[in-house]
């Protein structure tokens, strides 16, 4: 691919899960919060960073940031070893009708679950019926953070969403999301999710009728209930995401910046190798040295033509990804904080009762089930996702760092081999003087 004009389309995974108890049945614990946490409260130790398989966060530093990357891939293909859910998004195709142009993709599941008819599933969808699965993720799961899922909405005439590069870009952020959704212990256990890979028509109309009673019970808890303040834990995760976006927010318009300066010095490098080769064709002692030249900028114009496409293709995409990742995540927290104040609302109600004795009403109980479940819920997912986020920034920025040695050996490489044209041009005059 190319930084210039867009090409035209074509027209046309996971761990397995163990039994989970609820978190009621557990015997009651404190969790704390991730190690991440560290930089917006103060800790008392040192944390065991560890995946959610267990294995114990090698932090040490690798002898070169290609080992690191090998070593997260290898990583990666071991942790595949005990999978029972595949899925992959590819395949994109343009259909055009009379009422409109859209693009489906090909999802492929391939599982040994018992849930599933089959072994494997070949199914068409387009980003509409993504967008369905995760609204009935977030309906049916309230208390689970729901993976984002990349912008529908492009601006006219600056992106051309039905190029192969916008397509291709949504195509690796659709298969991440599934992906994502598979390797979530409940998620990927949803009955919508089980439709959604298997279903051949998907019917969004009606969809599933039934919800989840914790997800009824949070739909329609009303904003009236206010809650007097975040337990500690919670409050730290508020203050981080806040940080954490704005963070995100400042490399993405630099890095933008940085993208559009570098396709305005590609439009100039192009033109200013061409000059050295006319030049070249009407001066004959300096004809070699000058076509040298010349190759030498187009070396470097290709050099940062890959740095630029993988900027835009593919370090720009993982921040925009995780700043949505943010609002899902304090959307979730929101909800969490709905049904507490729900529940001191109720709880104060109750202790100001006359009737002592009278022992404390049902829909209190319930009430506290829910937070207590919310609180379970959502501390799981917050771990899962400090995990998720500190491999996909490793990889990220292990590849930023290969990809800006490679651009910076190319044109080192293409400027010295230039040199041994200008000496011998140096040193044949200086024999006939």
């Amino acid at each position: 691919m190319s930084a210039g004009t867009p090409k035209s389309l074509p027209s046309s995974g996971q761990k397995s899960i163990q039994e989970i108890c609820h978190p009621l049945s557990a015997e009651e614990s404190i969790l704390s919060p991730s190690p991440d946490l560290g930089n917006t409260i103060s800790s008392t130790g040192e944390k065991d960073l560890s995946l959610p398989n267990g294995n114990a966060v090698d932090t040490s530093s690798p002898a070169s940031s290609s080992s690191l990357l090998n070593r997260l891939q290898l990583d990666d293909d071991l942790d595949g070893e005990t999978r029972d859910l595949f899925v992959t998004v590819d395949d994109p195709k343009k259909h055009v009708s009379t009422m409109e142009t859209y693009i489906t993709y090909r999802v492929s599941t391939k599982t040994t679950r018992t849930e599933f008819d089959l072994p494997e599933y070949s199914v068409r969808r387009r980003y509409q019926d993504f967008d369905w699965l995760r609204s009935k993720l977030e309906d049916s799961q309230p208390t689970h953070l729901i993976p984002p899922l990349p912008e529908k909405f492009v601006m006219k005439g600056v992106v051309d969403r039905f190029s192969e590069e916008f397509v291709e870009t949504r195509r690796k952020a659709l298969d991440k999301f599934l992906k994502r959704v598979a390797d979530h212990p409940v998620l990927s256990f949803n009955e919508h999710f089980n439709v959604f890979l298997s279903a051949k028509d998907l019917n969004k109309r009606q969809g599933l009728a039934l919800l989840s009673k914790m997800g009824e019970s949070v739909k329609y808890v009303t904003g009236g209930y206010k809650l007097r303040a975040r337990p500690i834990e919670f409050a730290a995760m508020g203050e981080y995401l806040d940080i954490f976006t704005q963070k995100l927010g400042t490399i993405d318009r630099i890095a933008q910046r940085i993208i559009k300066e570098q396709s305005e010095y590609l439009v100039e490098l192009r033109e200013y190798s061409p000059v050295y080769s006319s030049w070249a064709s009407s001066e004959e002692e300096l004809q070699e040295p000058l076509d040298g030249v010349a190759a030498c900028m187009a070396n470097c114009c290709s050099g940062l033509e890959e740095l630029t496409e993988e900027m835009s293709e593919d370090f720009l995409p993982v921040l925009r990804e995780y700043i949505l990742y943010v609002e899902s995540m304090k959307n979730v927290l929101k909800k969490r904080d709905q049904v507490q104040a729900e529940y001191e609302t109720k709880l104060e109600a109750v202790a100001f009762r006359e009737d002592r004795k009278t022992p404390v009403p049902t829909d209190v109980e319930k009430c506290q089930d829910r937070v207590e479940c919310f609180n379970a819920d959502l501390k799981a997912d917050w771990d899962r996702w400090q995990n998720n986020k500190r491999q996909d920034f490793r990889q990220l920025l292990t590849g930023m760092a290969d990809k800006n040695i490679q651009y910076y050996e190319k044109c080192l490489a293409a400027w010295e081999s230039l040199i041994p044209l200008l000496q011998d041009k140096q040193e044949a005059r200086a024999d006939t003087n």
